[in-house]
C-alpha cells in the first residue's frame, strides 16, 4: 500500500493549523493543543518543516512558529519531501544505480513515469486547498471519475 507516514500526515495537520491564521505566531504548545498531538511530536515535526523553509521559528517570550509563505504557495509535494525526502515510488525512481538489476530492468522507465504523475498530483494541491472543507458526497462521486493522463513507456 502506498501511503505517507504518520509524521507527514501530522505535519500537514500542523501546517493547516498555521494556515488557518496566517501571519499569527503560534507556540508549539498551542499547535499541539489545536492538532490534538503530544508536544514532543509537534517539536519533532517543526524542525524539518523549518529546515525546508515551510515555517519560520521565532525565539523569545512571544516566540513560536508561522508559515514562511502563503499557504497557496506551499504544495503537498513540498510537505512530503520535507518529512520523507525525495518522492520515489521505487529506489530507482530517485537514484540511478541503486538496483542490481537496473541494467536489464524493463519497468524502470514506467516506474519513473508513475513517480512523475504522483509528484505532479501532489504538486497540484496546495496547503490552502487542504483547509477547504471536502466537497459534498454527491459531487465527490462525480469527481472520482477524474483521470490523470499517463502514457507508459514501452520496453
Amino acid at each position: 500500500m502506498l501511503r505517507v507516514t504518520k509524521l507527514t500526515d501530522y505535519a500537514t495537520v500542523i501546517l493547516t493549523a498555521l494556515a488557518a491564521k496566517p501571519g499569527d505566531v503560534h507556540s508549539a504548545a498551542e499547535l499541539a493543543e489545536q492538532a490534538g498531538l503530544e508536544m514532543p511530536t509537534v517539536a519533532k515535526l517543526l524542525k524539518p518543516l523549518a529546515q525546508a523553509g515551510l515555517v519560520e521559528g521565532f525565539r523569545g517570550v512571544n516566540g513560536g512558529y508561522r508559515l514562511a509563505r502563503p499557504a497557496s504557495e506551499i504544495s503537498l509535494v513540498e510537505i512530503v519531501e520535507a518529512m520523507e525526502g525525495p518522492l520515489g515510488m521505487t529506489e530507482c525512481s530517485v537514484h540511478a544505480g541503486a538496483c542490481g538489476i537496473e541494467h536489464s530492468c524493463g519497468v524502470r522507465a514506467n516506474w519513473r513515469r508513475i513517480n512523475d504523475v504522483v509528484a505532479d498530483a501532489l504538486r497540484g494541491v496546495t496547503l490552502a486547498e487542504m483547509l477547504a472543507p471536502p466537497p459534498p458526497r454527491s459531487s465527490r462521486k462525480a469527481s472520482s471519475n477524474k483521470t490523470i493522463p499517463a502514457t507508459l513507456a514501452t520496453a
